[in-house]
């Protein structure tokens, strides 16, 4: 059997592979490598043990905190890994720096690379993400875009060889949980919100600016907070007592995400994947950023993206749901299925 090596190393990775392994895994020798990544208990093995999903045949363990030196130690441990296990296929998602150094180190042994999520652009430069996903997409023998958009993309930049539409595997994921999401019992309408982003942590005003806003809402705000945003807090000695309004929780499982978005009244992130699942879920967005690179959940105002001016986010809250809504927005649930069968056929 043919080879294929899989790099997860965040959150939306391990949710990501949780389809695809399984239809790997029915025709190739299906082998993954957690790059350390996310390496907080909450952020990593609570989704492994969530989702059931096998544990990795290989983990390295970091020690860089730049971005610099993380992709670096990564690549220096995936490129031995790739010399030992001499894979046919190295299969990356998404736009992490897990996913740039697999890339990068496959596409120096020549080793084909294989980009699930390709061509999404939120062309801002500034996000370390936009940079990865570009690098990856210029590396990649075969890429999977989850939208026509994002395959007109990849045609801007002159990628169109072994390009195909095939959906979101994150909407693969929403259906096969669908069964496990649980009723939340809630006294009051509550708003779910995450955020983590630099541009909205990393500046102590711009992080107060938030919070502030979020404590003006007439509903409760569950926020299960990222480790980084934690840090931050710290940091900034921010006393979260005098925000009444808010309840910070521990960061939560898939299913338990999930149970509690459906429920919402509405979803306040500035996650990518986030975006996707309160629109598949039928829940409002309200995106804290100034452009996205999901933009056709923009389309009916299911998402709305705001950033400088937050005294409008009461107003955006209390919206209720558009009318309109595309059941087959980023796919029909079985990307992954299409995936296998291409790389099958390569």
């Amino acid at each position: 059997m043919k080879k294929v090596l899989s790099v997860i190393g965040a959150r939306p990775q391990f949710i990501k592979h949780v389809p695809v392994l399984s239809e790997l895994q029915k025709r190739f020798n299906a082998i993954t490598v957690h790059t350390g990544q996310h390496y907080d208990e909450n952020m990593s093995d609570i989704f492994f043990n969530d989702l059931l999903l096998p544990r990795p045949e290989f983990r390295l363990t970091l020690s860089g905190k730049t971005h610099a030196e993380q992709t670096g130690e990564m690549m220096v441990g995936i490129e031995r890994i790739l010399l030992d296990e001499k894979p046919d296929f190295v299969l990356v998602y998404g736009d992490t720096n897990s996913t740039l150094a697999a890339a990068l180190a496959a596409a120096k042994l020549c080793i084909p690379v294989i980009h699930v999520e390709s061509g999404l652009r939120s062309y801002n430069m500034d996000m370390p993400e936009e940079v990865n996903r570009i690098v990856t997409d210029h590396t990649s023998k075969i890429l999977f875009c989850p939208d026509n958009s994002s395959q007109s993309n990849l045609l801007k930049e002159g990628i169109s060889k072994n390009v195909y539409v095939c959906g979101d595997v994150m909407k693969d994921m929403v259906r096969l949980a669908s069964p496990y999401i649980k009723s939340i019992e809630s006294d009051r309408p509550y708003v779910f919100a995450t955020i983590h982003r630099p541009y909205n942590t990393d500046d102590q005003s711009r992080m107060v600016y938030i919070l502030d806003a979020l404590n003006k809402l007439d509903y409760d705000v569950i926020f299960p907070m990222h480790p980084r945003t934690v840090h931050k807090l710290k940091q900034y000695n921010i006393d979260l007592a005098q925000y009444s309004n808010i309840r910070i929780v521990e960061p939560m499982g898939y299913f338990e995400s999930m149970s509690y978005q459906q429920k919402a009244h509405c979803v306040i992130t500035d996650s990518g994947g986030m975006q996707k699942e309160a629109y598949w879920l039928r829940r409002r967005c309200i995106t804290l950023r100034t452009e996205t690179e999901w933009t056709d959940t923009l389309q009916n105002d299911w998402n709305v993206l705001l950033f400088d001016d937050l005294s409008s986010l009461k107003e955006l809250v209390d919206r209720k749901l558009p009318e309109t809504y595309d059941e087959n927005l980023y796919g029909d649930g079985y990307a992954a299925q299409k995936i296998v069968d291409v790389i099958y056929s390569f």
